[in-house]
């Protein structure tokens, strides 16, 4: 994103029907990293978006018909009962952490039963003990339902899940034992420690081994103790937008590839194994002061003094909102005033001395992850060349 990008948004902006801090999806380096996202999704592998991360229907629908996926993954029963209203039977979802209980019975209570969203057949539930399996089998009980349940794997990640055979057999068996009750769908294990973990810690190919080999062996499991589990239709998910890259491999088991910030690419994810996908969210929110200075409460006398030892104090200015999980990319060398302190309401914020500045302007920040940010600011503004095409409500978070 160069400083001619900036100045073409400020200007659109500058021209839009009101001026409040907005996320902004410019569609064109979506389309980009759509392309990118394309080439590494391997031969019989299927893509599943990450909802968390591109949190609004209408950026979904744009997704699903660009990548000809009909599979989410979600993570917040909010957006779990939005999805299975909006999309009826066209969509197949995976949850990507175990819910409680009592909020996968608000599910099965809340949800409209004149939807066509079929839970039997499109919905696979995570489960990560022994002990959340039995209390799912008991609400399958009380609803005489029979529940798809995937198994959560710990690959080397250590936030959870089955780390053992021993355990996983049980749980097997369990499912195998209640067939009116469970229906076993698959494993999810999540493996972004592969890309993030030092080398001096392990070798990225060495961890990528390790939680590969352990993946393999659960499903060896299913495949040779337990046949009646078994069919080709079993979903083996996991990845990730930082691990993409490694299951291009023959060797990753995997034949469903869970992304979604890669999409968007938010800062944290500036990573070597990410290097082709383009940055394609950006915060933008307007100047409303412009003050000449730096004036600190109870230190007035030290204001010339304070432009004299950093000239970038010469001008400050308050904009509108601030706080935000971002970090600030336009103008250049822009940074919050630490010295003042963080504001949601109006941060103030100085830029290098020579900035051309005005009340009205625009600061730009890109967001540090999507799932969260990307809530933050009402309907996401979906941008095009330069020009905003329409707003995208975003998934209800209660």
């Amino acid at each position: 994103m160069t400083e001619a990008y900036f100045q073409k948004l400020n200007t659109t902006l500058k021209a839009y029907k009101r001026a409040v801090p907005s996320l902004l999806i410019d569609l064109d380096q979506l389309d980009k990293n759509i392309r990118e996202l394309k080439k590494m999704i391997a031969p019989g592998k299927a893509f599943r978006i990450v909802v968390k991360s591109l949190p609004a229907i209408p950026l979904l629908d744009y997704i699903m018909e660009q990548t000809g996926t009909h599979k989410l993954m979600v993570f917040h029963e909010p957006f779990l009962l939005a999805l299975a209203q909006h999309y009826g039977d066209a969509v197949d979802l995976l949850m990507g952490k175990p819910m409680p209980v009592q909020t996968a019975r608000h599910f099965y209570l809340t949800l409209d039963k004149a939807a066509s969203f079929r839970t039997e057949r499109q919905l696979q539930w995570l489960i990560d003990t022994e002990e959340r399996l039995q209390q799912y089998l008991a609400l399958a009980r009380a609803h005489k339902a029979c529940l798809r349940v995937n198994l959560e794997l710990d690959i080397g990640l250590h936030r959870g899940g089955f780390k053992e055979l021993t355990s996983l057999r049980r749980a097997l068996q369990l499912i195998q034992q209640h067939p009116d009750q469970l229906q076993f769908s698959g494993f999810m294990g999540y493996d972004p420690h592969v890309a993030l973990l030092p080398k001096l810690v392990r070798p990225a190919s060495k961890s990528f081994r390790l939680a590969n080999a352990y993946y393999q062996k659960c499903i060896d499991l299913v495949r040779g103790d337990f046949p009646a589990l078994w069919h080709e239709q079993l979903t083996f998910n996991g990845a990730g937008s930082p691990t993409l890259a490694f299951h291009q491999e023959e060797a990753s088991v995997l034949n469903d590839i869970a992304v979604g910030s890669a999409l968007v690419k938010p800062a944290s994810f500036d990573l070597p194994s990410l290097a082709q996908f383009q940055a394609a969210c950006v915060i933008a929110t307007p100047v409303l002061k412009k003050l000449q200075g730096t004036t600190l409460p109870g230190l007035e006398k030290w204001t010339r003094l304070l432009a004299f030892w950093r000239p970038k104090l010469r001008q400050s200015y308050f904009i509108y909102g601030g706080y935000w999980k971002a970090e600030y990319c336009y103008p250049p060398k822009t940074s919050e005033n630490q010295l003042f302190g963080s504001s949601t309401n109006q941060s103030m914020i100085n830029t290098a001395a020579n900035t051309c500045l005005e009340v009205d302007d625009f600061v730009f920040l890109r967001p540090k992850q999507s799932e969260f940010v990307l809530l933050q600011f009402g309907p996401l503004l979906a941008i095009r060349n330069f020009e905003v095409l329409a707003e995208w409500p975003v998934l209800p978070v209660v």
